[in-house]
């Protein structure tokens, strides 16, 4: 003990003047998937519209979402939210999602563990609120014990049954739907989902996702098809379905993800294959469930998601000036 305690003396003490910044997060998982909810620490960005917000963090602070999701203190997998005052009358919050390679539009696990987490602090008890986010306000029930219920903004099937020529896979048929983001749902190939074939249902995915920029695939308007869900039969008799979703940054979602089930419930309803309030299933790569349905609003695919979180820590990111590694390490 006395060699530990005289190496720790020796080590140089960081000197008074040089300030490290904090930032200050809770993480929950949501079904096996992390969400790292930012409560201080980023620049104040309180008074901008929210894809001001988005903007802002892409050009001028984008250190600060690698510093808080990405190597050493996290890494691939995690998903961040910051958390902002409301955009909206009567809104709760507001909330921008951001991952290892950029930002979210919305996020469906990540607003179960916002909400979860805001409810272990005390701030909200369970009843109905209105979340803002950068594609729209979304509708949140917090039932309690960290479940929520999630009214998700509209979805719908842009492409039904596109042909993709995927190099080493040969010709896969898949659609595009919107659910929060853009997904192209595919079979998985007769490759079982399930943590076992994760390194091969990856490859698939990504396969599937180069292709797609290869042959100029997109959702409306040109926008880019950055995840890619793949669908197989469930595990468990007792559910409807099973997914593996590759994420923008090659991580695949552990949860059974909220706007790519979203999506899925927009392909199903333009096949006629699910009815407006019955209920689906869907299983994750892990076997956790979301529950979910939808109802009409018009000609409108409006989704409800619903999941469960738990908190799992209460943290303080300390940035160092003298770490070359500070502001993370931006995946290879």
């Amino acid at each position: 003990m006395a060699r530990v305690d005289a190496a720790l003396a020796a080590r140089p003490v960081q000197p008074d003047n040089v300030a490290m910044e904090k930032i200050v997060c809770l993480d929950s998982h949501t079904g096996g998937e992390p969400t790292r909810l930012v409560m201080s620490g980023f620049p104040d960005m309180a008074q901008l519209p929210l894809p001001q917000v988005v903007q802002q963090l892409r050009t001028r602070h984008d250190r600060y979402r690698a510093a808080t999701v990405c190597e050493p203190r996290g890494s691939d997998v995690v998903v961040g939210a910051v958390l902002l005052p409301p955009r909206a009358a009567g809104s709760l919050a507001s909330v921008v999602f951001f991952n290892n390679v950029g930002y979210l539009g919305m996020c469906g696990h990540g607003t179960i563990g916002v909400m979860a987490t805001l409810e272990h602090l005390g701030r909200v008890s369970p009843g109905r609120y209105a979340l803002d986010t950068p594609v729209g306000t979304v509708t949140v029930h917090l039932r309690g014990q960290g479940v929520v219920e999630i009214d998700n903004v509209a979805a719908y099937r842009h492409r039904k049954g596109v042909p993709l020529q995927v190099p080493g896979i040969g010709l896969v048929h898949g659609d595009v739907a919107w659910g929060g983001n853009w997904f192209f749902l595919c079979d998985a190939g007769g490759v079982d989902i399930g943590l076992a074939q994760v390194d091969a249902l990856t490859e698939r995915a990504w396969a599937i996702r180069q292709a797609l920029e290869a042959a100029g695939v997109t959702g409306a308007d040109g926008a880019a098809i950055d995840h890619v869900e793949l669908m197989s039969a469930p595990h468990d008799a007792a559910n409807h379905g099973r997914n593996f979703v590759l994420c923008p940054g090659r991580a695949y979602d552990r949860s059974p993800c909220g706007t790519g089930t979203s999506a899925k419930l927009a392909c199903l309803a333009a096949d006629g294959r699910l009815a407006s309030g019955a209920a689906w299933r869907q299983e994750s790569v892990l076997g956790s469930v979301f529950e979910a349905r939808y109802r009409l609003d018009g000609d409108r695919v409006m989704p409800t998601i619903v999941g469960r979180a738990h908190v799992c820590a209460e943290t303080t990111l300390l940035i160092d000036p003298a770490d070359p590694y500070a502001w993370g390490v931006a995946p290879a």
